[in-house]
């Protein structure tokens, strides 16, 4: 008797301890949270004069050129900081790692300047999304060494939207 009564409490703390968890869980435990770069490309479908506009006018839609042109006479290491503001989200998760497995995110796209894409295509929120940008966003990129260097100053409708 004293058997049953000892299995059954442990069974109800048992249960206790899994309705516990499962109420207190952090919600990033059951969705997945990470956001991944899509391509500019993603982004045409809803914003074709946009796309059309950056693909034309925005020197940054083919910045990878650069990187290219300048690449032989440059250390992997020195090549590879070109790329966290010549690509679409190097170093982060689900972004540009090279021309051959990435090769959608081997410019500066919108998502560069405006995030991630993947939840804002998903959900059509626009507050999924970074929509209006700031000088602040152009100096992620365009620092005064950088600026001096290439004599190129950000320009807040850079984007040729």
């Amino acid at each position: 008797m004293a058997d049953q009564i000892f299995s059954h409490r442990i069974l109800q703390f048992q249960l206790a301890l899994l309705i516990f968890a499962l109420f207190f869980a952090p919600p990033c435990y059951a969705e997945n949270n990470t956001l991944s770069f899509l391509g500019s490309e993603a982004c045409q479908e809803c914003h074709p004069d946009e796309y059309l506009s950056f693909i034309t006018h925005a020197k940054k839609s083919r910045s990878f050129n650069s990187v290219t042109k300048l690449e032989k006479g440059l250390t992997r290491d020195e090549v590879e900081k070109c790329y966290s503001c010549h690509t679409t989200g190097y170093g982060k998760p689900g972004g540009f790692i090279d021309s051959e497995q990435t090769p959608h995110l081997k410019n500066a796209g919108c998502e560069v300047c405006h995030g991630p894409g993947s939840r804002h295509v998903q959900t059509l929120r626009a507050d999924d999304i970074k929509g209006i940008l700031t000088t602040e966003d152009c100096k992620q990129c365009h620092i005064s060494e950088r600026i001096k260097a290439f004599r190129y100053k950000p320009m807040i409708r850079g984007g040729a939207h």
